[in-house]
């Protein structure tokens, strides 16, 4: 087994090191965060994928600690850890429309300062092609003084997390992995292989860095096409779940996509923005695809707003002043991801046009930007409510209740039996 380095303990990383730790491999985990730190190093938890339980018998087993990280004038990494592979799990925002990718730089150059001949570098933060071979290889060369491919191997294997999925999870999802050489894929692949069931080998890190970005320019472009259906199925008085049942009995050719109040979380709003930035900066070309899906999902939360406007219109109640209850601002349901949502943005424009908001969310522990109201308050205070906005379809949410005893309810994911009160999106 092998002496395993993760960098970045979020969504992605942690699950992975816990998983590495309960095969066998010695596992450090490092992260910038000294909250996380001090978290797991109590036992505790601040992610769905990785319970209490988990932490603290990885932890006990002795094969998985989590140590805060460093920088050039921070503590002397020479203490820190020696490894045989390390991963890197750390952030890849957008920052006003322009990919960075300074986590990715900064986590090479802390690797270099501890990087052996013959140890393995892998990324799993999705990027556009050409990062590991470019950006991260030069980042640990220039620290390390080795030669990618030569003192040391580099490759690339794409995270797929679903954060809240149990029935694909690190362990069952096939896993792409890629090397800048042979040699270097045989490693990469053997420790991977030992932690997920099947794991699928590409030809390089560009490869497996475009599959990547496919995937999930695939899954934003369907659901702004399925966005943008609804909007028309509703100025023409459709049904569009109705539509889309109908449509699935084809049985091939066709794949359930379900319209909302736009999409959130690390991957489907940034990383087709990622190649699009690529293909317009290397390519002098548009990514049409990419960036018309891009606005259809980024006007869904004003189209919320919208439809909440002409709902409470119909009832002569002004959008300013009305008591506007919003269910969920994590970006997807039974976890506490809050990275894109666009539930949040709801709350924001229905604030912005001065409806007092509330918010329930069973998930989310932090939030100050509303009041809110715990899930055992909302069946004797949901009726006080002008509107009640379901933005986020949680598991906890009593949605029967909710049909029958709140004054008016839109409809964002298709939770609530229709009603009289109840209006889809």
């Amino acid at each position: 087994m092998s002496k395993v380095l993760v960098l970045g303990l979020g969504y992605v990383g942690l699950p992975l090191a816990l998983r590495a730790s309960e095969v066998g491999h010695q596992v450090v985990g490092i992260d910038l965060d000294p909250s996380k730190i001090v978290q797991l190093q109590n036992g505790c938890t601040y992610i769905e994928d990785a319970t209490d339980e988990r932490i603290r018998r990885a932890t006990a087993s002795g094969r998985f600690s989590a140590r805060l990280g460093w920088d050039s004038a921070g503590e002397n990494p020479t203490e820190v850890v020696d490894f045989d592979i390390a991963i890197i799990a750390v952030p890849t925002p957008l920052r006003g429309g322009v990919p960075d990718l300074s986590y990715v730089e900064s986590a090479g150059r802390m690797i270099g300062q501890l990087l052996r001949r013959d140890a393995a570098v892998v990324l799993e933060s999705t990027t556009y092609p050409g990062t590991t071979e470019g950006l991260l290889a030069d980042a640990l060369a220039e620290t390390s003084g080795l030669v990618p491919g030569t003192d040391f191997h580099l490759g690339f294997s794409p995270e797929r997390v679903d954060p809240g999925n149990t029935r694909y999870t690190l362990e069952n999802t096939p896993k792409l992995v890629s090397a800048t050489t042979e040699e270097g894929l045989a490693v990469i692949d053997g420790f991977y292989s030992s932690v997920v069931e099947c794991t699928v080998p590409v030809l390089n890190p560009r490869v497996a860095e475009m599959a990547k970005v496919f995937e999930n320019t695939q899954a934003c472009v369907n659901i702004a096409l399925v966005n943008e259906m609804a909007e028309i199925c509703h100025d023409l008085g459709i049904d569009v779940h109705a539509m889309i049942d109908a449509a699935m009995t084809k049985g091939h050719s066709m794949a359930r996509w379900v319209p909302g109040p736009g999409v959130g979380g690390h991957c489907l709003p940034i990383d087709p923005m990622y190649l699009a930035w690529q293909t317009r900066t290397s390519l002098g070309r548009p990514f049409r695809f990419a960036e018309l899906a891009q606005d259809i999902n980024n006007s869904r939360p004003q189209y919320v707003v919208q439809r909440t406007m002409a709902l409470l219109g119909e009832r002569g109640i002004p959008m300013r002043g009305a008591d506007v209850l919003v269910l969920g601002v994590a970006y997807k349901p039974n976890v506490g991801d809050m990275r894109e949502s666009p539930s949040v943005e709801v709350v924001k424009a229905l604030a912005g046009y001065g409806a007092r908001v509330t918010v329930a969310d069973p998930h989310v522990t932090d939030w100050t930007m509303t009041p809110t109201i715990g899930i055992e308050d909302l069946t004797g205070e949901i009726d006080r409510f002008d509107v009640v906005v379901v933005a986020t379809d949680h598991a906890e949410f009593d949605y029967d209740k909710i049909a029958t005893r709140a004054r008016l309810v839109l409809d964002c994911r298709h939770a609530v039996r229709a009603s009289s009160n109840v209006v889809g999106l």
